[in-house]
């Protein structure tokens, strides 16, 4: 098991990123990572060498479950918060969180393909290897996200730069 430890002291933080990448925030992002090494663990020994594409397909796989479980609606708040103040300085942060928040809507899938491949750095059928699919179908859910992300009008915004 110390190739376990080994792993974790490498790989925990790039899974923390990816799993805060996925859910979009980082206490539920620390939560996947745990679950996902937890699972590892169990199956660690039958594991046959590169443990990274099983510990993302548990890491996406879990999010997924997650996200079909969670209650979506709103959420009251104490203050409401204030508008962003015009000027340069705020452009850079909504911009991303537009960005942000353009993929958050995407499907589970179509956001797992995108973050794997562009933030992540996996080739097209490391993705499909990952999530468990065809190259065809991770594809095919690439260019769906892509062409949301192309016509979602906070993107086109940030595009732009109007």
């Amino acid at each position: 098991m110390d190739s376990f430890a080994e792993y974790v002291t490498q790989r925990s933080a790039r899974l923390r990123r990816t799993a805060y990448l996925l859910a979009g925030d980082w206490a539920t992002a620390e939560d996947l990572v745990q679950t996902a090494l937890a699972r590892a663990w169990t199956a660690w020994r039958r594991i046959e060498g590169d443990p990274d594409p099983y510990v993302y397909r548990i890491l996406t796989n879990a999010h997924a479950s997650w996200w079909r479980r969670r209650w979506r609606g709103e959420v009251p708040v104490e203050r409401v918060p204030e508008a962003a103040a015009p000027g340069d300085f705020t452009r850079d942060v909504t911009e991303k969180d537009a960005l942000w928040a353009a993929i958050r809507g995407l499907s589970d899938r179509q956001r797992a393909v995108v973050v794997l491949h562009y933030f992540e750095g996996l080739t097209l059928p490391q993705c499909a290897a990952v999530l468990g699919c065809s190259l065809g179908t991770v594809k095919t859910q690439l260019g769906r996200a892509l062409t949301r992300l192309r016509v979602h009008p906070a993107v086109r915004l940030t595009r732009t730069g109007r």
